[in-house]
């Protein structure tokens, strides 16, 4: 089985997390689109959906999927999303495509977090995933010698802008030991808008796409 047909397996057990009747909170990259595909199946059955990224709500609109501003919308029962390392505490790494933000908006603003993946993204411990860090351009240069205190060796990811406006740092040879506490002191930094550090706000479940089919983890 591919990867692709692994994270297809993940995605299709996401489905049984979809609240009928209600606003589903979705994602961004290659394992979600597979998700916004299978959910176009079912989208008569939704009320609609948010979204973590452009690229997503216009997968999502071509499929016929009323897309909905956050701000518009209450509680959301169930953000899905997926991630670039997961540990065994469903800790993330997130914003390899750039939408960490967003992203992490729409996940602190639902009840459940469901993270969707393929099996290589569980590790025992993060970091060697470049960290993203989403940065106001003034401050990159201040913020990349910040990172280096840290211990990171962070890369400027150029010819990208955020679907916010920013530019995004891409931190290198981190071995992420504790999750918050890096999290809480990279946000700390004036410059920074979030870190793809999703600890604060963990997954509450893990949809790992394996050879044999989809295997859920639950963080409790």
């Amino acid at each position: 089985m591919t990867q692709d047909e692994m994270k297809i397996k993940a995605a299709e057990a996401a489905l049984e997390y979809v609240v009928t009747g209600a606003i589903v909170g979705v994602g961004t990259g290659s394992t979600v689109n597979h998700f916004i595909d299978l959910l176009a199946g079912i989208k008569n059955k939704i009320e609609g959906a948010v979204s973590s990224s452009e690229a997503s709500t216009q997968r999502m609109q071509a499929h016929g999927i009323k897309v909905y501003d956050l701000n518009d919308v209450g509680d959301i029962p169930v953000y899905i999303d997926g991630a670039d390392e997961s540990d065994h505490y469903l800790n993330l790494i997130k914003g390899g495509g750039g939408a960490l933000t967003r992203e992490k908006i729409i996940a602190g603003a639902s009840k459940k977090f469901v993270c969707i993946a393929d099996e290589s993204k569980l590790v025992d411990v993060m970091g060697k995933f470049p960290l993203p860090v989403e940065v106001i351009p003034m401050a990159r240069s201040f913020i990349a010698r910040e990172l280096v205190k840290l211990g990171g060796q962070p890369v400027w990811r150029e010819n990208f802008i955020t679907d916010n406006g920013n530019i995004i740092l891409d931190v290198h040879n981190l071995e992420i030991m504790d999750a918050v506490k890096l999290e809480n002191d990279i946000n700390k930094l004036p410059g920074v808008v979030t870190v793809g550090i999703f600890a604060n706000r963990p997954a509450d479940v893990l949809i790992l796409g394996t050879p044999n089919g989809a295997r859920t983890v639950y963080s409790k």
